[in-house]
């Protein structure tokens, strides 16, 4: 079976700057796979040069077959993309962006289902520009979703929600991942990776420091829980984070 997402010795670099340096990494149809690593580790080029936002410097990208910056339009067509900056036209309303980001698709899911399911409906008639920025994260995960992808990316995808929000958006990735689609999961919280991805990528310095199921990662480094082996990867002796 092909992969959903293929990359091959993906190297990135900016100046004398390496920001990936050889990464390989292959996801199956359906899986989810939560990329790890500290800020500088790679993991924001990594996914923007996956979405075709950044060409390799060498190596090779490939969605479900496709290059990403060569056949972009048909790569949109089944891949949808949260990221960190990713920015809603501030006049418009919730419910208009999202009839908006609906019109770029022949198919696709109903904006008020979508509303609904992230608990938007309160806010459904507010411009972007007034939204909470947990509200904002909503909506921006709504849009990724707008398309009925059968790949997501997601950047730090409950940043700035409430414990109510957050719950809500992982269930909808469950019933995502119950319907087949795959997920790559870019996060800080070990709690969030450790619920929705079945392999885990840690990155450091550009390259894969570890990768596995989560208890595989745990096992492997000795540790007794996911945080504790991110730390022990990134070379602080195992000590535990006061959080």
């Amino acid at each position: 079976m092909e992969p959903a997402v293929a990359v091959t010795g993906l190297t990135r670099r900016y100046g004398r700057k390496t920001a990936l340096d050889g990464v390989d990494l292959h996801v199956e149809p359906g899986g989810a796979v939560g990329i790890l690593g500290a800020n500088g580790a790679g993991k924001t080029t990594l996914v923007e040069t996956i979405v075709g936002l950044r060409r390799p410097t060498a190596g090779r990208v490939r969605v479900r077959g496709l290059d990403p910056i060569r056949d972009r339009a048909r790569v949109r067509s089944v891949l949808g993309v949260q990221l960190q900056n990713a920015a809603m036209h501030e006049d418009l309303t919730v419910a208009e962006n999202l009839r908006l980001h609906r019109s770029f698709y022949r198919q696709g899911v109903d904006p008020d289902a979508l509303i609904d399911a992230l608990g938007l409906r309160q806010v459904a008639g507010t411009r972007a520009q007034r939204l909470s920025g947990g509200q904002q994260q909503r909506l921006s995960v709504a849009a990724a979703l707008i398309g009925g992808p059968r790949i997501v990316i997601l950047d730090e995808l409950t940043t700035g929600l409430d414990p109510e929000g957050r719950h809500e958006v992982w269930r909808m990735i469950e019933e995502l991942r119950e319907e087949g689609v795959t997920i790559l999961l870019v996060s800080h919280s070990m709690t969030e990776v450790e619920r929705l991805c079945d392999r885990l990528v840690m990155l450091e310095r550009g390259r894969i420091a570890i990768e596995g199921t989560p208890a595989d990662v745990i096992e492997r480094t000795r540790a007794e829980d996911l945080e504790e082996a991110f730390l022990r990867l990134r070379g602080r002796g195992g000590a535990r984070s006061s959080s």
